[in-house]
């Protein structure tokens, strides 16, 4: 192929379609990197934390000391925002009851549904970016398509008074044209290959926050907690009086 072929010819008899295409994938391809380190140093901090987070929750001998400890080891910050909803969510309801203010509402359900909604806001926390991980990862591959077909049918238009065509006119601006495929499948592959990792990580994660919600409902409603496992080694179940955590 002659020397002149490449990409910065292609680039430079490209027209403001071809330029527009490229940086939309340059574009694309810089967010999702970002995203994709994002949520790598997220997760790895979270799996480093979370579990003496927990077990300095757990270990605390009032809920202020208990949110305190969790706030400065929870990376995620998703457990200390559940944390945080159940205990206002039960000190709400425990002064009020004092008051003999909504007596008829009952204080598992009222945790129970705080704990639920505060679920819902840390899950679109913790999925926060899987959405354009998705969107980059399906659409790219055709944007970079596009961009092939626009190429190939511009270096044809510039050959159109030609008396005569030769293949090597014709490979060449075709071969250039099709790097644009590569260039949407480039973007593509890291992004499909990152969001279906995060989203097993997501997963893990939320189960792991799910039983968190449930020890909390335990321990609020019937004063009821979990021993940590990472000391106890066994999950242990004790019973403990007052604003003990």
């Amino acid at each position: 192929m002659n020397q002149t072929m490449g990409l910065a010819h292609f680039w430079a008899q490209g027209d403001a379609v071809t330029h527009g295409v490229a940086i939309l994938l340059l574009v694309m391809s810089g967010a999702s990197w970002t995203i994709m380190l994002g949520k790598l140093s997220a997760h790895l901090r979270y799996s480093r934390s979370i579990d003496g987070a927990l077990a300095a929750f757990w270990d605390s001998e009032s809920r202020n000391l208990a949110l305190a400890a969790l706030r400065a080891r929870d990376a995620s910050g998703a457990f200390t925002q559940v944390a945080t909803d159940a205990f206002i969510a039960a000190e709400a309801h425990e002064h009020n009851a004092a008051k003999g203010i909504g007596a008829g509402v009952d204080k598992s359900d009222f945790v129970a549904r705080t704990l639920q909604q505060s679920m819902v806001v840390a899950q679109s926390r913790v999925e926060r970016g899987l959405t354009f991980l998705a969107s980059v990862g399906s659409t790219a591959p055709f944007i970079g398509l596009f961009g092939t077909v626009w190429g190939i049918y511009h270096a044809l238009i510039g050959l159109a008074g030609a008396t005569q065509v030769v293949l090597d006119k014709v490979a060449g601006p075709v071969g250039e044209a099709l790097i644009m495929t590569a260039a949407g499948l480039f973007v593509a592959i890291p992004a499909v290959l990152a969001y279906n990792a995060c989203a097993r990580a997501n997963r893990l994660v939320m189960a792991r926050l799910e039983g968190f919600a449930h020890s909390l409902h335990a321990y609020l409603v019937g004063g009821v907690r979990l021993a940590p496992a990472i000391q106890q080694k066994t999950l242990a179940i004790r019973v403990v009086g007052g604003n003990g955590a």
